[in-house]
């Protein structure tokens, strides 16, 4: 019978793959250009999105949907939905290469109203072997109040409803709107990053209360609650990734923002509070995430579009209890801790068609050399580097209001669980960091 040591060697390198087969996903996952907006607004997907696909906003794009999705041009009705199908060729350094049609997903977006609108997405993942999952995506269903003047200045003061804390900031710079969090190993990772393990993303629900002042400045504050286990089983999430029962949870995000026309610059803070039991019959612990995001856009006349996104989250933990390593004996893990996330994202777009986006991407935390095994560092450090091609969604392309997405990206381990050898401590086959990378071709399209 295998040792100990060997199992849980290999239950956390079942976890790894299953954890990082999500990574062909990241770039497709995030919220991209959706046609029915473009229908709704008669603008192209161009307008809102650098690049013409996404997922990075514009400045017209954020005001967009800092108006609740409501923004039409007046021209009768339009369908409020869209379809995306992805395409994905993985060439992974470590097991089988696959060719398939990797996702489907159906969005359900734009107004009902001057007041209402919102965006809702169905998602079907292909898990091979012929099987989908269909799950619920993302979701932000707004109630705005436009035009108003609050000490001589244009005000909006907005409500919104969503699943998915950082996806309904109208910056789009925070993970849970890219969908680029750093992956992180069991345990680790910030509550605001949707790669961390029993992450908030899809499997909470909350509502928030959102103002934009004078065009720069925004504020948000509300507060989430985890959905119920049944539901999220309904919604097609296992089990295993329940985020656990949250109580007293709070999130505010402030942001100063500036549009210059041609140039384009936010300063933001963020902030995640909650009490978690997990598993939900257990004790609780607490956790506060604080971070802080700079981004910059230089738009110019978009023939050459650069843009720059930094975002650092530090997570404060206190633990629900001790435990001692049931492999080192007296030894006894941490009652407090601090994990931390930080991405930087650069992409560079050439004539809304050609571009080149890298991202530099970091999880640490506090050494516990029982909570983290084998090396007591939850670090992992990554790199994800990204060509790619939307010949359409431009006023003189083909179509404005379709578009398609043709893409070349490496995901590259320099770090992993601590360490950029062995990663799983003496358990054969030995794995190191760089056998976790992978180069993806894929084809999107959206109509």
């Amino acid at each position: 019978m295998p040792s100990p040591a060997i199992r849980n060697a290999a239950r956390r390198r079942a976890y790894l793959w299953c954890s990082l087969g999500a990574l062909p996903l990241l770039a497709s996952n995030a919220a991209h250009a959706i046609p029915a907006y473009a229908r709704q607004t008669g603008a192209a997907c161009a307008d809102c999105h650098a690049g013409s696909y996404g997922p990075a906003l514009t400045p017209y794009g954020m005001r967009f949907k800092l108006n609740g999705y409501t923004d039409t041009d007046g021209k009768g009705f339009k369908l409020p939905a869209a379809v995306q199908l992805t395409e994905t060729r993985t060439v992974p350094t470590q097991g089988d290469n696959t060719t398939r049609l990797s996702q489907a997903d159906l969005y359900l977006a734009g107004r009902i109203n001057d007041y209402l609108g919102g965006y809702v997405k169905v998602q079907s993942f292909n898990q091979g072997a012929g099987k989908f999952n269909t799950q619920l995506g993302d979701m932000d269903l707004r109630f705005v109040v436009k035009d108003l003047k609050l000490g001589g200045r244009d005000t909006t003061l907005g409500v919104t409803v969503n699943n998915n804390p950082g996806f309904q900031d109208p910056i789009s710079a925070l993970p849970g709107a890219t969908a680029n969090g750093p992956p992180a190993v069991p345990g680790a990772g910030t509550l605001l990053n949707p790669s961390s393990s029993n992450t908030l993303a899809d499997r909470v629900i909350g509502a928030s209360v959102y103002a934009l002042y004078d065009a720069n400045w925004y504020g948000e504050i509300g507060s989430y609650n985890a959905l119920p286990t049944s539901l999220q089983d309904r919604f097609g999430y296992t089990l295993g990734g329940d985020p656990g029962r949250l109580s007293d949870t709070g999130y505010a995000r402030f942001a100063y923002m500036r549009d210059l026309r041609r140039q384009f610059y936010s300063i933001g803070l963020v902030a995640l509070t909650t009490k978690r039991q997990l598993p939900r019959i257990g004790p609780r612990e607490g956790i506060t995430d604080l971070g802080y995001d700079l981004t910059y856009q230089f738009l110019g006349n978009r023939e050459n579009i650069l843009q720059l996104a930094y975002v650092n989250i530090y997570e404060r933990r206190r633990y629900a209890g001790v435990f001692v390593s049931p492999s080192v004996p007296g030894l006894v893990s941490l009652p407090r801790g601090v994990v931390h996330d930080q991405t930087l994202t650069l992409t560079y777009t050439f004539k809304q068609s050609y571009g080149l986006a890298y991202s530099h991407l970091i999880s640490s935390g506090t050494h516990d050399a029982a909570r983290f095994t084998p090396h007591g560092d939850p670090d992992t450090v990554s790199d994800s580097i990204s060509l790619f091609w939307t010949p359409f969604g431009k006023d003189d392309s083909l179509t404005s209001i379709a578009n398609l997405k043709l893409s070349a990206t490496w995901f590259l381990f320099s770090k992993y669980n601590g360490s950029s050898d062995d990663i799983f401590g003496n358990a054969p086959p030995v794995t190191n960091a760089h056998d976790l990378n992978a180069f993806l071709l894929s084809a999107s399209v959206a109509f």
